[in-house]
């Protein structure tokens, strides 16, 4: 790693990164890019400078390990790692209206503060098919295996230099937790409850007899 003041080094052929550029501890401010324009420059600028760009989406509703070891994993095919974070809109459309959990705003700053994440976007829910891919065109693209058909990833290689799609990094998805919570929560108001109706109940009974 270079300990100069330029901001890149050359090392056998290959460009690393100081990490002055985008290791800017947990701000969040200069990790998420609101607009496109200014992303399309940044990423233009990086690929100047020989970077190698990775990109993943998703929704990262309630943030776990999987998560971490995903964009660690993630980082490791390239210098500079976009993440683009559904914004609640598209996340309801497609989980239902109980999701997500955690709102956009919250979402965005939490994956900004994992220390392989370089770039924040929000992906909009009308936004057309594939714009940030498109616009990013990244060198590697980084995916979950469930996320595209093997027709799309073909269709994805004429975009991307590379697509890779990773195991899945826990052993258990955002979805199956909210669902072990909502299941946990039902039964302690059952037995809580439970006997409280039941009281009323034969309190009622009681009255009507009388």
């Amino acid at each position: 790693m270079n300990t100069n003041n330029s901001n890149t080094a050359q090392q056998g052929g290959h460009v690393s990164i100081d990490r002055g550029i985008f290791s800017l501890g947990s701000n969040f401010n200069q990790r998420y890019i609101s607009d496109y324009k200014k992303l399309a420059k940044l990423i233009e600028h990086c690929k100047g400078l020989g970077l190698r760009v990775v990109l993943t989406q998703g929704t990262y509703d309630m943030l776990h390990i999987g998560h971490a070891r995903y964009f660690e994993e993630a980082k490791k095919h390239g210098d500079v790692l976009v993440v683009g974070v559904d914004s609640d809109e598209k996340v309801r459309a497609r989980k239902g209206p109980e999701r997500p959990v955690v709102p956009e705003n919250e979402r965005l700053e939490m994956v900004a503060h994992l220390r392989p994440v370089d770039v924040v976007v929000l992906k909009a829910l009308k936004a057309p098919r594939w714009q940030l891919i498109k616009m990013v065109k990244p060198d590697v693209l980084i995916a979950t295996k469930q996320t595209y058909t093997k027709a799309e990833i073909v269709e994805l290689h004429k975009i991307c230099g590379k697509v890779i799609a990773l195991e899945p990094m826990a052993t258990t998805s955002t979805s199956a937790k909210i669902r072990k919570l909502q299941i946990n929560t039902a039964k302690s108001f059952g037995a809580t409850l439970t006997p409280k109706i039941i009281r009323a109940i034969e309190e009622v009974l009681e009255k009507i007899k009388d």
